[in-house]
């Protein structure tokens, strides 16, 4: 198997060219899990979109599966503008640095100077304020149109009821998806869709995916119901929870299902498998976040490997077989998973900045917003200017991948 890093660092100066239809028999969209950093997977089908690359299956975990559902239940040529009306709902602006200067107030001309010097643009250490303050705003006062805080702490609440399991309520994340995500274009199976969710009586991990499920916007909230901050879903007697819980990528899903095809697959991740040794605790805690996201999805990534290698191999060896075997009752349950079918993995992942620390999944301003929303974009232009990228693999195993180097990353 071939493996391919992009190398380049130069800055976004045009898109690439569309062309016609990848030789792929599926394009495939893979989203993780992680909170605010979903403005980066924005960007991503933005730029996706203006290559007229448009995905016949989005999957996603957690804010993926919100994601997800504002491609798959809208149009091609409304899905950036709904993107637009939700991440611009659930951020907001920090007014503490737009102080307005008034020329006859002199109190007001001292309240904005001394303001202005904590303008984020002042450079990391004004920024990390910023965000810690955003962040703080996000914990006590919510998001708007997604999650906002109970009047009183879980623990006085009667056990047994919903306000006793969780520190938010979501009822507003419904609102705002009937309101953005036609569920009858989701569930018409225009386009596959699937989100991951755990049970939580079981423990065990589900899909709902619209060729087996009638999509609803609960199931949406499963999918990203991160406890204790958020309350279980309750989805036809069973009460899920967020499907980060298990595995933050749905990569298995896709390349398990039956039939196999030929897949261009976009893997669109916001936790970072690498990064630095950290020196304080913030860093810590942020570190601990990228390795247990991250984990799972290196973890499928390693399996999905060695189930094309070993699809490529059972099917040479079922090539080689005498005619009375090859026509086997075994035989025959085995060539459905052997089918050589070939592979792009084209890895999008977001990188943080030396700012963020641990609160950046739930640093809901508009500015970090359009940071990580510019940031999938111009990741995913750079990425579609090298051609192989949309071509066949010519590797006996018939898998190519590709990842950005960021920051020396190999």
């Amino acid at each position: 198997m071939n493996e391919h890093v992009l190398t380049d660092r130069n800055p976004v100066s045009e898109h690439p060219q569309r062309r016609g239809r990848p030789p792929f028999e599926r394009i495939a969209l893979l989203l993780q899990g992680g909170g605010a950093l979903g403005a980066y997977q924005a960007g991503v089908y933005q730029g996706l979109a203006e290559a007229g690359l448009h995905p016949d299956w989005t999957t996603g975990i957690s804010i993926g599966a919100i994601n997800a559902a504002l491609i798959a239940g809208n149009p091609p040529e409304d899905r950036v503008a709904k993107f637009r009306q939700f991440w611009e709902l659930v951020t907001s602006t920090d007014p503490y640095w737009q102080f307005p200067p008034s020329s006859t107030a002199e109190g007001n001309d001292n309240i904005a100077t001394l303001l202005a010097q904590f303008d984020p643009s002042k450079g990391d250490v004004v920024r990390a304020l910023s965000n810690q303050w955003s962040a703080a705003r996000a914990l006590c006062l919510g998001a708007p149109g997604f999650f906002m805080p109970r009047l009183l702490t879980p623990w006085l609440w009667p056990h047994g009821s919903t306000e006793a399991t969780s520190y938010y309520d979501t009822q507003s994340l419904k609102s705002t998806l009937e309101r953005l995500v036609d569920f009858d274009r989701i569930n018409s199976g225009a386009m596959r869709f699937s989100v991951g969710a755990v049970n939580v009586r079981t423990g065990n991990f589900v899909y709902f995916d619209n060729t087996t499920h009638l999509i609803r916007p609960e199931h949406v909230m499963a999918s990203g119901a991160l406890p204790p901050g958020f309350p279980a879903i309750e989805i036809d007697g069973e009460h899920y929870w967020d499907g980060g819980l298990v595995s933050n990528t749905p990569l298995s899903w896709v390349v398990d299902n039956l039939p196999h095809r030929d897949t261009l697959a976009f893997q669109v991740d916001l936790w970072s498998a690498q990064g630095e040794l950290p020196r304080k605790m913030a860093q810590i805690q942020a570190r601990q976040k990228e390795i247990q996201y991250s984990s799972r999805t290196r973890a499928e990534l390693n399996r999905f490997r060695e189930i094309q290698f070993l699809r490529g191999a059972l099917s040479r060896l079922i090539e080689k077989l005498p005619a009375e075997l090859a026509a086997s009752p075994e035989v025959d349950k085995l060539r459905p998973a052997s089918e050589p079918k070939v592979w792009n993995l084209v890895q999008l992942g977001y990188h943080s900045k030396k700012y963020e620390d641990d609160t950046k999944d739930y640093e809901f301003s508009r500015r970090s917003m359009e940071d990580h929303w510019q940031a999938g974009y111009h990741d995913t232009i750079r990425t579609l200017r090298h051609p192989e990228v949309l071509e066949r693999p010519r590797s006996p195993d018939g898998v190519f991948t590709f990842d950005i180097a960021e920051q020396g990353r190999a």
